[in-house]
């Protein structure tokens, strides 16, 4: 009772015209930057983050926490209509999602991602109310083991939940973690296979690599069949979001399945970009309509939206309750908190209660401003397939370039984006999947640097993966994921045998 309390003070907070003024601002806001790729919620917030110096700090959280709502949202738009994931979680949603927008269902998947989306965001919303001071315990418990055994759970969870050839998801994941590896070495400060060049110091950029691969390899393929959208003629109507409403509650289970996720993944903190993977693989795996994953199956586009923004959300709260950030965006966010004169962590519940409730409220409140936004502008979104290819497509290489480019200021990114655009056309036409390699590429040295630090606390001692209950658990479930083929190949020879 006493955080509902708490909780309807924050309201009285948040709930000034001028507030919400504001969040309907950082909505918008959000959603641009989410749609432009390249940039980010994490870029978009550092770069506006001077303009909030002059407001309250509760007014000014509260338009940098709903321009994350926004970024969080406009990430599904560009992945959906043209294949561009616009975040980096959102790459995942391209999978049925780009698929549904060619079969003339645009309006479909992205009113089930933007539902999805607030569903996620909702549930974390909820479970940061009530259990912010459980969960800040258990995030002290991590260490590199632990985020270690996180990232193999990722790593194993889509090679053993993946129906497809084994070898080919495995030879793209090598393909990734080599790419990873680029660059100069964070634990002793070697540079590996830059091969003499300035320009590969700082390594293959995850935003440049993915603008590359999905933006620019599926140009290459749609002027190979004819410079046009398959989706081009789809009729949009205004009910499709009602439609829409009505086919979701069936998937009910994958929604609660992927809050999970999510939220764990958001305050252990993983990330948003390995939750909507994770959510992904898992729905593949338990889905009725596995074998149509991949083709425009509406449940590949709700598993990794509510997990990715049920990550995404929760990664607030190890930064609100012990000044430690869950994402990129976090991490400003927190910057801006020091910048106010506020110290995140434990006291800043009992010291600053005004804030702290009023920035929980406002996550309520923007997160449904961020949903009305965007779907009210659904079929003004879904449109956009009408424009005739042959004009969107200089259009979507020039933001794409513009988007590589702007990741380091650098023309070197722009020629490494075409050269990723090539792998991801060669990619295609043999039939490798994308998402092991770009999981490898994203997760790589985040799980690398975790194992080597783990060596050095162990001095070279494996059994420091199943040192605790916590890593233990979560190394198993990892390791059972991985062998779950077998596992099951063997079950199933035993099973004929006995007949």
């Amino acid at each position: 009772m006493e955080e509902l309390n708490s909780l309807f003070q924050g309201f009285a907070v948040a709930m000034t015209p001028f507030n919400i003024l504001l969040m309907l601002v950082g909505v918008t806001l959000g959603v641009i930057i989410g749609v432009l790729p390249g940039l980010g919620g994490a870029n978009g917030i550092a770069i506006l983050l001077p303009l909030t110096f002059t407001m309250p700090p509760t007014s000014a959280i509260i338009m940098l926490s709903c321009i994350y709502w926004g970024a969080l949202f406009g990430g599904a738009i560009t992945s959906i209509l043209f294949n561009i994931p616009g975040e980096p979680w959102s790459v995942a949603t391209t999978f049925d999602g780009y698929p549904m927008a060619r079969d003339g269902k645009a309006g479909e998947a992205l009113t089930a991602a933007f539902t999805s989306s607030f569903i996620g965001a909702f549930f974390a919303i909820v479970m940061i109310t009530f259990l912010a001071p459980l969960v800040a315990k258990f995030a002290l418990q991590f260490g590199p083991p632990e985020f270690f055994a996180v990232y193999l759970l990722t790593f194993c969870s889509f090679v053993g939940m993946n129906k497809g050839s084994p070898f080919k998801v495995i030879s793209a994941m090598m393909l990734g973690f080599a790419l990873a590896a680029v660059g100069m070495d964070t634990v002793t400060g070697q540079l590996r296979l830059t091969f003499g060049s300035s320009e590969l110091m700082r390594g293959f950029d995850f935003l440049i690599a993915v603008i590359g691969l999905f933006g620019i390899g599926e140009i290459l393929q749609s002027m190979e069949e004819g410079l046009k959208f398959s989706g081009a003629n789809a009729k949009i109507r205004s009910k499709i979001v009602f439609e829409t409403w009505a086919k979701l509650p069936k998937y009910w289970a994958t929604s609660i399945r992927s809050c999970l996720i999510g939220c764990w993944m958001g305050i252990t903190p993983g990330g948003a970009t390995p939750a909507s993977f994770m959510s992904y693989g898992v729905a593949k795996r338990v889905s009725k309509n596995s074998n149509n994953f991949g083709k425009g199956e509406i449940e590949g586009v709700i598993a990794p939206e509510t997990a990715a923004h049920a990550a995404g959300t929760a990664a607030l709260l190890p930064m609100l309750s012990l000044g430690i950030p869950g994402s990129p965006t976090a991490a400003v966010l927190l910057g801006g908190l020091l910048i106010w004169g506020l110290q995140p962590g434990p006291l800043l519940f009992v010291e600053k209660p005004d804030f702290v409730w009023g920035l929980i409220a406002s996550m309520y409140l923007g997160n449904l401003a961020g949903l009305f936004v965007v779907l009210t502008c659904v079929p003004l979104f879904a449109s956009i397939l009408r424009i005739p290819f042959s004009i969107i497509a200089p259009v979507i290489i020039v933001i794409c370039a513009v988007g590589a480019y702007t990741v380091h200021n650098a023309t070197f990114d722009v020629w490494l984006m075409l050269g990723f655009g090539v792998v991801g056309y060669i990619f295609k036409k043999l039939d490798y999947p994308m998402a092991p390699m770009v999981l490898a590429l994203v997760l790589g040295d985040r799980a690398e640097d975790s194992f080597r630090q783990s060596m050095l606390l162990s001095q070279g001692d494996l059994s420091i993966f199943f040192s605790n209950i916590l890593v233990g658990s979560i190394t198993f479930l990892a390791l059972l994921l991985l062998f779950w083929p077998v596992f099951g190949k063997v079950l199933g020879k035993f099973k004929k045998a006995t007949v």
